[in-house]
Formats: structure tokens, sequence, C-alpha cells
């Protein structure tokens, strides 16, 4: 009996502790399992949307200077970065085959001068013989006969064709001289423009062969300190939003890698239309042209590039990061779950999105723009929904919803207090 006693009283005592501590012990449990919830503010200021790629810088121009003619290298007169002015000589090749050359058509031509003459005087003096042999032959035509006659007219008519051959000699002696002139001017390697040498792919002795194919000597790239191109790459996808913004003249801002700090701009000169395709990833190149005068932009340079595509300012942003979070469902209210269980298009299968016709799939691309982000409601998160527009990398546009400035939205969750 006292031991029934004692057992009944034992198990009353934990009984009754047990009573006690529960709530302590569960309101401990439920505070270190406590989620706290990350948040950021409704901002207003200014929102830019930017298209991003990459590109190369290059000059504007670049002039490829070459040889017409064959020969070794005499002298070199341009190197690396030198800035020449339009018809400075940059290199001349050895002359003196070209010189011997214009001397021995000019010495042709002095004999086709002098057949000429040769030529004339004999046409001269068969002239004087025919108009003889007529005058005989009207005195009395037993004087020269008939064969005479024709021969010393035939004679004649010779020497008359002779002459004009000697004279289409001499034109030929002259272009052939004019020809060895001109071989002997383009032993001076001259610049086509005014420019600085970016390129020098010959060195002094080296040996031209321009007999089948034009030499590369030099690339002179004018104007580098007053502008450079950018040509960029850009995706399909985004080519219509950088067509409007080069009809609205929109910024385009880049850096490179050798001056981090410094941001430089331009303008979309060009948008070619002939498309590049890597592994069916099909792209166009586009061209901005950026003023350079510090010369810090050089050719082959990386350019990091935004393109502006649309700004607006004073307007209602939201963070990004209260867009892409997704809470719990044991975290949100019970009028709120149905948001996360899906609904509507959100059901649809892969292959019912890939079977939607093309008006179907620009109205769903519409409505992409409808989300919800989430507000702290008691201990419960409750959907806000909001109407988006721009975004950049941080922020945004807000263009319908019920949300004021100031504030705040779930960004994500914590395990401890902030």
């Amino acid at each position: 009996m006292k031991l029934l006693l004692k057992t009944a009283i034992l198990l009353g005592v934990l009984g009754a502790g047990t009573y006690f501590a529960y709530a302590p012990v569960m309101a401990y449990w439920k505070s270190r399992n406590k989620v706290y919830f990350r948040t950021a503010e409704v901002e207003r200021g200014e929102i830019v949307s930017v298209v991003n790629s990459t590109g190369t810088i290059q000059p504007v121009l670049r002039v490829e200077v070459g040889s017409f003619v064959s020969g070794p290298i005499k002298d070199l007169f341009a190197d690396f970065n030198q800035e020449v002015a339009e018809g400075d000589v940059l290199a001349k090749i050895d002359p003196r085959l070209y010189e011997a050359a214009v001397a021995r058509e000019r010495a042709s031509l002095k004999t086709r001068k002098a057949e000429i003459a040769r030529v004339d005087a004999l046409l001269e003096q068969a002239t004087k013989e025919e108009k003889r042999a007529l005058e005989l032959r009207a005195r009395h035509k037993d004087f020269i006969s008939d064969t005479e006659l024709d021969q010393i007219v035939a004679n004649r008519k010779s020497l008359k064709a002779q002459l004009e051959v000697a004279e289409a000699a001499v034109d030929q002696a002259q272009a052939n001289l004019e020809n060895a002139a001109l071989n002997l001017e383009y032993t001076d390697i001259r610049s086509p423009v005014a420019g600085r040498v970016i390129d020098r792919k010959i060195d002094r002795g080296q040996t031209l062969a321009a007999q089948f194919q034009t030499p590369q000597l030099f690339v002179v790239a004018p104007n580098m300190e007053e502008e450079m191109y950018v040509f960029a790459s850009v995706d399909e996808a985004d080519i219509g939003l950088i067509r409007n913004a080069k009809d609205c003249d929109a910024l385009v801002e880049f850096t490179v890698d050798a001056y981090p700090d410094d941001l430089f701009t331009g303008k979309i000169d060009e948008i070619r239309f002939n498309p590049t395709t890597v592994q069916n990833v099909v792209t166009y190149p586009v061209v901005v042209k950026a003023p350079n005068p510090g010369l810090k932009l050089l050719p082959g340079m990386t350019a990091n590039i935004s393109f502006q595509i649309e700004k607006r300012a004073d307007v209602l942003k939201v963070p990004n990061a209260a867009l892409r979070f997704y809470p719990e469902r044991d975290a949100v209210r019970e009028e709120d779950r149905k948001l996360l269980e899906g609904g509507g298009d959100d059901d649809e299968t892969d292959s019912e999105i890939d079977n939607r016709s093309a008006a179907e799939e620009a109205k769903a691309r519409k409505e992409r723009n409808r989300r919800h982000v989430w507000i702290i409601e008691g201990e419960l998160l409750r959907a806000v929904a909001i109407e988006t527009g721009i975004s950049d990398s941080q922020f945004t546009e807000l263009v319908a919803g019920e949300l004021k400035m100031g504030q705040k939205l779930v960004t994500g969750v914590s395990q401890t207090p902030l």
C-alpha cells in the first residue's frame, strides 16, 4: 500500500513538472526555430534599363599600305606608333633595277624618234622622185615606163606606212618609259593618308615579291585621337532594343581593363545586317563610335559595354531581390497559399508551352510583368500583386500595385535576428 502511494505521488510530481515546464520549453523551441525575414524598402528614383555586351576596339579606318613593285627594302623611315602625314615616305625599295629600266626605255625612245627622222627623210625623197616622174611622164609617156612609175609610187606609199609604224613605235616607247618611271616612283612606299602607324610588317633588308600578291608593309590608322569604333556582338533577342536605342540616340557606356576606373561613352553608329551564327546562337554586329581625346582606347582592347535602352526618372522601384523571393507555404497566410500552388498558365506542361501560337506566346510575355511581392503581416506573409516595368541590376520599376515609398518587402529569410 505504501509503495503504491509513493508511486502515485511520484507520478503526480512528474506530471505537474511536465505540465508547468511544457509552456516554457515550447516557447524556447519556437523562439529557437523562428524564421526572421530580410527586408528591403520600396524606393523612388531613376531606373536605366541596359543591354550588356562585350566588344573590341578598333580604329575608324585601317589603311593597309602595300608595295606594287618587288625588291629588297633599302631604307625604313617609319616605325610603330609614329605619326605620318599624307605622302610621307615610309620605306624605300632598292631602286637600281628600276633606274636601269628607265634609262633603257629612254634610250629606246630616242632610237624610235631617230627612226622617224630616217623614214621621214626617205619619204621626202620618194615623194620628190614621184613628183619628177610624173612631170617627165607628162612631157612624154615614153620617158617613164608604167613599171617604173608603179615602183616609184609603191615605194612612196611603203615609206609613208613605215613612218606611221615608226610613229606608233615612238608612242609605245613613250608609254614604256612612263611605265618604267612609275615603277621607279613606286620604290618609295608612301602613306596614302595622315595617321599613326599601328603595325609594321617589314624590316630593312627584307625582299618583297609583289608578282602574285601585294605584300602588306604597314597599317596606318587616321584620326585615332579623335574617335574610335567599338565592334560589339549583340544577341538577336536584344537587337530590337538596340535599334530603338539608336533611334533615340541613347548613350552607350563602356569600360576597358586597362583603365578600370574610367567610364567611356559613345553613340551607336551602325547596326549591320550580316548575322553570325555560332552553335545556333545568332548575333549581329553593332558599331559604337566613341571619342578618344587622350588616346586611351587602343586597337584590340576589349570593351565591356552597356547599351542604355530606356531611362525613367522619379519612379517607384522595388528591389529585384523581392521579386526573386519565394516563401515557404507555412510562412504564408491561408488566403495567399494558392499562389504558391500554381494555377492557370503555371500548370502548363512543357509540351503545351512549346505548342503555343505566336499570339499566345506574345500574350504570355506581356503577362510576365504581373508579379507578386511579399510583406510581413503579423507573423505571416501577405502577397501584394504588382505590375513591373523596366529593370536595372538592383531595382525594377513599379507600374501598378498597392505599394508606397518606404514600404518594406521581404527579400529572404534568416535563422538569426537581423
